[in-house]
C-alpha cells in the first residue's frame, strides 16, 4: 500500500520491497545534507520553465509558493522516509501532496534526477570549498601570529629526528603556514571546477524541451557549465579533487599534530597543550595524553581512506550515470567533516598551547648542532674545499671535542697536515658554535635569521590577506546570486 506514495516507481515497476531493501537503496542519509540545496535547483528549475514558457504562470506560482514554504519553512520529515529512494524523489511526492499532481506533477519536466543530484553535490560543495578556506584562514593567522610572537625563540631543528642545525620557532611554525597556504590554493583551484552547472544534462542526453542551461546555472551562481551532457551527470572528479586535496591537508595536520605529540612529552618539554585537549589514564593518575591531536593525526588516514573508496566507486564505471555513484556521497561528506572538525580543532589547539623558550633553548646547541658552520668557518679561513672541511669537523665530532687541539688531529688524520697556523683563533671556533649567531647569519630568503623572518611574515600576511578577499568575493556572489533566485521567486508568486 505504500508503494503507491512512491510516484517514481508506480508506473513501470511493481512488487512490494522490503523495509530491508528500502533502507538499503535509499541514499536519505547522505541526502539529509544536499536538501537544502535540492530546494535550489527546484525553484531555479521552476523559475527557468516559466521563462522559457514551458510552464505555465498558473502552473508556476503555486508551485514555486509551495516550494518558497520548503525554503523557508524547512523540509518535513517525511520527505525523508526510507519510503523513497533519494530526497529528491520525496520532495516532489510532498509537494504533490500539497498542491495536487496536475501542478507538482509538471516540477519534473525537463530534468531528471541524474542532473538534479549532480547540482546540488556541486552546491553543497562550493560552501564547503569555501567554508573550509576560511578555518584554513583562521589556521594560517594563529600560525603566523606565533611566529612573531617567537622570532627569538631558538630550538633545535631535526632531520631523521636527530638534532640538526639550530632554527627558531618561528620558523618552524612559518613552514607549516606555507604548507597551508598552498593547500587554500588546491582548494581554490577546486572551487573553479566545482562551480559549474550540470543542469539541462537531463538523464544525459539532454531534453527535447527548450531548456535555457546558461539561465539555470547563472540564477544559481554557478561560474559556467559542464557543457557535455554526457559528461555532466556522470563525472564526480570534482568530489575525487576534492577529497584529493583534502587528503593532502590533512597530512599536513597529521605532522604538525606529531610534532605537538613529541614535544608534549616529558622527555622533550617543548609545549604545553592545554589540558581540554587532553585525557588521563583510567589507570595511572599522572597521565595527561594528548588524545585530540591523536586522533586528528589518524583522521588523516580516514580522509585518505574516503579518497581511496570514492576513486575505487568510479574506476570501473562506464558512462554515463550508474547508481553506484550514490556510495562515493557518504565518503565525500565524511570526508569534508572530518577535515572541517580536525583543522578547526588544531587552530584551537595551538591558540592555547604554551611553548617552553627555556627548554627549547637548552637544546638548540646539543649535539654538535653547529657544526655545519664550524665547518664554513675553516672553508672561509683556510681555504680549503668544503668536502676537506666537513671530514675534519666530522672526525673532530668523532673524538668528542671541537677545539683547535683537535681539529689538528682531525685535519692530520684526514689531509696529512694540520690546519694552516694563524688561519683562525679559538674566538673564531666559538662564534661558529654559537647557536644565535648560526641563526643570525642565515639571511636567504625563507631561513630562520631574524631579518628573513620579519620578511617572510610580512609576505605571508599579505599573501593571506589576497586570499581572503578572493574568497569573499566568491561567498558575496554566492550569496547575492541565490538572494536574488529567491526574490524573484517570491515577487512572481506575487503577480496577479
Amino acid at each position: 500500500m505504500r508503494m503507491r506514495n512512491d510516484v517514481v516507481r508506480r508506473g513501470r515497476l511493481s512488487g512490494e520491497r522490503t523495509g530491508e531493501m528500502m533502507h538499503f537503496l535509499s541514499s536519505m542519509m547522505a541526502d539529509r545534507h544536499i536538501a537544502d540545496a535540492d530546494i535550489l535547483v527546484d525553484i531555479a528549475h521552476v523559475v527557468m520553465l516559466s521563462k522559457q514558457r514551458i510552464l505555465s504562470e498558473e502552473t508556476v506560482r503555486p508551485l514555486l509558493s509551495a516550494l518558497l514554504g520548503l525554503y523557508d519553512e524547512g523540509i518535513p520529515e517525511t520527505a525523508f522516509d526510507d519510503l523513497y529512494e533519494d530526497v529528491h524523489a520525496g520532495i516532489e511526492a510532498h509537494l504533490i501532496a500539497s498542491v495536487g499532481e496536475d501542478i507538482g506533477g509538471r516540477m519534473h519536466m525537463g530534468r531528471s534526477r541524474n542532473d538534479e543530484v549532480a547540482a546540488c553535490l556541486r552546491i553543497r560543495l562550493r560552501e564547503d570549498v569555501l567554508r573550509q578556506l576560511s578555518i584554513l584562514f583562521r589556521l594560517r593567522a594563529t600560525l603566523l601570529s606565533l611566529a612573531e610572537e617567537h622570532t627569538g625563540t631558538v630550538m633545535p631543528g631535526f632531520t631523521h629526528l636527530q638534532y640538526a642545525q639550530p632554527t627558531t620557532l618561528a620558523h618552524h611554525l612559518l613552514a607549516y603556514e606555507q604548507a597551508f597556504s598552498r593547500d587554500c590554493d588546491r582548494l581554490s583551484e577546486n572551487f573553479s571546477r566545482i562551480n559549474l552547472s550540470p543542469l539541462g544534462a537531463a538523464a544525459f542526453a539532454s531534453t527535447g524541451y527548450p531548456v535555457n542551461r546558461e539561465y539555470t546555472a547563472r540564477i544559481l551562481g554557478f561560474d559556467g557549465l559542464l557543457e557535455n551532457t554526457m559528461d555532466a551527470v556522470s563525472s564526480r572528479d570534482f568530489a575525487l579533487e576534492m577529497l584529493a586535496s583534502l587528503s593532502i591537508m590533512m597530512t599536513g595536520v597529521s605532522r604538525i599534530c606529531e610534532e605537538l605529540i613529541l614535544w608534549s612529552s616529558s622527555f622533550a618539554g617543548f609545549v604545553s597543550l592545554d589540558d581540554a585537549f587532553c585525557s588521563t589514564s583510567s589507570i595511572m593518575p599522572q597521565k595527561k595524553n594528548p588524545d585530540t591531536a591523536e586522533i586528528m593525526r589518524a583522521k588523516s588516514a580516514s580522509l585518505i581512506g574516503a579518497y581511496t573508496a570514492a576513486s575505487a566507486t568510479i574506476k570501473g564505471l562506464p558512462m554515463s550515470y550508474n547508481r553506484d555513484l550514490q556510495e562515493l556521497t557518504p565518503s565525500l561528506l565524511r570526508g569534508v567533516e572530518d577535515a572541517k572538525h580536525s583543522t578547526s580543532l588544531l587552530n584551537d589547539l595551538l591558540l592555547t598551547a604554551s611553548f617552553n623558550r627555556e627548554r627549547m633553548r637548552e637544546e638548540a646547541g646539543k649535539s654538535y648542532s653547529t657544526a655545519t658552520d664550524l665547518a664554513d668557518m675553516l672553508v672561509r679561513n683556510c681555504g680549503l674545499p668544503f668536502r676537506t672541511c666537513h671530514s675534519i669537523v666530522g672526525r673532530a665530532v668523532q673524538k668528542g671535542i671541537l677545539d683547535r687541539e683537535h681539529l689538528d688531529e682531525a685535519a692530520i688524520s684526514i689531509t696529512g697536515s694540520p690546519l694552516p697556523s694563524n688561519s683562525f683563533r679559538e674566538s673564531d671556533i666559538r662564534d661558529a658554535l654559537d647557536v644565535e649567531k648560526s641563526i643570525e647569519q642565515r639571511k636567504a630568503t625563507g631561513s630562520p635569521s631574524s631579518l628573513s623572518v620579519r620578511s617572510a611574515l610580512a609576505a605571508r600576511n599579505m599573501k593571506l590577506e589576497d586570499d581572503q578577499q578572493r574568497a569573499e568575493q566568491r561567498a558575496t556572489a554566492l550569496k547575492e546570486a541565490i538572494d536574488a533566485l529567491i526574490q524573484d521567486a517570491r515577487r512572481f508568486t506575487l503577480e496577479q
